[in-house]
């Protein structure tokens, strides 16, 4: 059972590539890099093991303040994140949060729908690039 408001994406693509298309895609949509977490190093430099786990946090200050402006708790949840990890039979994975979720999360309404809107068909379009085949 996937936890609740999250969306996850299978990928044909390794978790590397997956994550390296998924970057481009971001950049290629105007948005910000701000960080790219490799879980599994962090694990490794501690004497334990992961499987491929990244996780990137990107985002637009001009998609992002305006709901921040409503419910300036989503600063908890903005930037974006989305996660490139590797399950045990070797498959790759994408997920994120469901922006819609985020906003009743946080208890945004209807004044935002169009701004919750444009951030979800983003996601939807760069996640789908980055998990394609090539």
């Amino acid at each position: 059972m996937a936890p609740a408001g999250l969306i996850t994406i299978a990928s044909p693509l390794s978790a590397a590539e997956t994550m390296n298309r998924l970057i481009a895609e971001v950049k290629a949509k105007g948005m910000t890099v701000f960080a790219r977490i490799d879980h599994a190093a962090g694990a490794t430099a501690a004497g334990l093991t992961l499987r491929p786990t990244e996780l990137l946090i990107f985002g637009n200050p001009k998609g992002g303040t305006p709901s921040m402006q409503a419910a300036q708790t989503m600063g908890i949840d903005l930037p974006l994140k989305a996660l490139v990890w590797q399950d045990e039979a070797g498959k790759t994975w994408l997920s994120y949060n469901d922006p819609a979720w985020l906003a009743q999360r946080h208890g945004i309404d209807g004044a935002l729908e169009s701004t919750i809107c444009l951030m979800a068909t983003a996601l939807q379009a760069i996640t789908a690039k980055a998990t394609s085949e090539p």
